[in-house]
């Protein structure tokens, strides 16, 4: 599968963006689907990721309650609402898939990445 990560950009503090990942080549539904980043410096860090069905979530603690994970199956994306958004937050974003049902937060079990978008968040 090939993914195409979009939607970063340069936000104030407090600011919301939306990230999007577009998946084409095998069935799409067969992935668990995460986001990881990687801010400057800095080791990637995974940030949520969803099931197959979109049934179930799992964010790092982090994030809780400031973004969203999602997925749309019939249109092949997955989708990151990022809402009060914090200086912390800069850093390059990547999706990833994942071919397997078990959850993991491991960038080394996901099989394909996108190439990043890039958050900015200022102060």
């Amino acid at each position: 599968v090939q993914l195409q990560a979009s939607g970063g950009g340069l936000v104030q503090t407090g600011g919301s963006l939306s990230l999007s990942c577009a998946a084409s080549g095998r069935t799409f539904d067969n992935y668990f689907m995460g986001w990881f980043r990687q801010a400057p410096g800095k080791e990637r860090e995974f940030v949520a990721a969803i099931s197959r069905s979109g049934g179930s979530t799992d964010y790092v603690d982090s994030v809780k309650g400031r973004f969203t994970i999602a997925r749309d199956n019939a249109k092949n994306m997955v989708y990151l609402q990022m809402n009060s958004l914090k200086a912390e937050d800069t850093a390059v974003y990547y999706c990833a898939a994942r071919e397997s049902i078990v959850w993991s937060r491991l960038g080394r079990q996901y099989n394909y990445w996108g190439q990043g978008t890039l958050v900015t968040v200022s102060s």
